[in-house]
């Protein structure tokens, strides 16, 4: 049957076990649904037919938690991911990451040095097309990918408080990140009373 625990200490029994992220109130499968295979365009990964039968296992069980990438695939997987929640999306949870340019991935696309990268072009671009491929309004969680060390602390951080407040994405994070970057991410965020999230 399905729960909501929210102790950090009980063992994961399901993935309708669900627990709370961070410290956030929002609820979430103990175990997250990476989805970088979906997609065979970087010549790894299962087709949309395979990919669907591994969504389906993943969400028959409980599962409600999907993460995917502007990059995944070239953009294969966030195509994928938003087909198979079309008609679902009130019961998942859907994170996405900007960063990492699709431009230098790809040699038949123009390289543009300004489609990569934490700064606030790079961040609206990104998330917009993001957006357009799986289909939706706004992702769950939207997550700078890495620390670039170009884009000044400041702009990364309140780019992300912009997208909170225009509805795009509820929660912000970061997937790679040195320890101090993220703690003077923090720092500021919670000075200027930004969002900011500690997953």
């Amino acid at each position: 049957m399905a729960q909501d625990s929210t102790s950090p200490v009980k063992t994961t029994k399901a993935l309708d076990d669900y627990v709370l992220l961070g410290r956030s109130g929002l609820r979430v499968s103990p175990l997250c649904l990476g989805t970088v295979t979906f997609g065979e365009s970087w010549g790894v990964g299962v087709n949309k037919k395979e990919s669907k039968k591994i969504f389906d296992l993943y969400y028959e069980k409980g599962g409600n938690f999907f993460d995917t990438a502007n990059i995944y695939n070239f953009g294969e997987s966030e195509r994928f991911l938003g087909d198979y929640v079309s008609d679902k999306r009130s019961d998942v949870v859907i994170a996405t990451k900007y960063t990492n340019n699709p431009t230098a991935m790809q040699a038949d696309q123009r390289f543009n040095p300004n489609f990569g990268g934490n700064h606030r072009k790079s961040l609206v671009e990104n998330l917009d097309a993001s957006l357009k491929r799986l289909n939706m309004n706004y992702v769950d969680i939207l997550y700078a990918h890495l620390f670039e060390y170009r884009t000044p602390i400041e702009e990364m951080m309140r780019s992300l408080d912009d997208v909170v407040r225009s509805g795009k994405a509820l929660y912000v994070a970061v997937s790679d990140i040195p320890s101090w970057a993220l703690s003077r991410a923090n720092t500021f965020a919670e000075l200027r009373g930004w969002r900011y999230k500690k997953f």
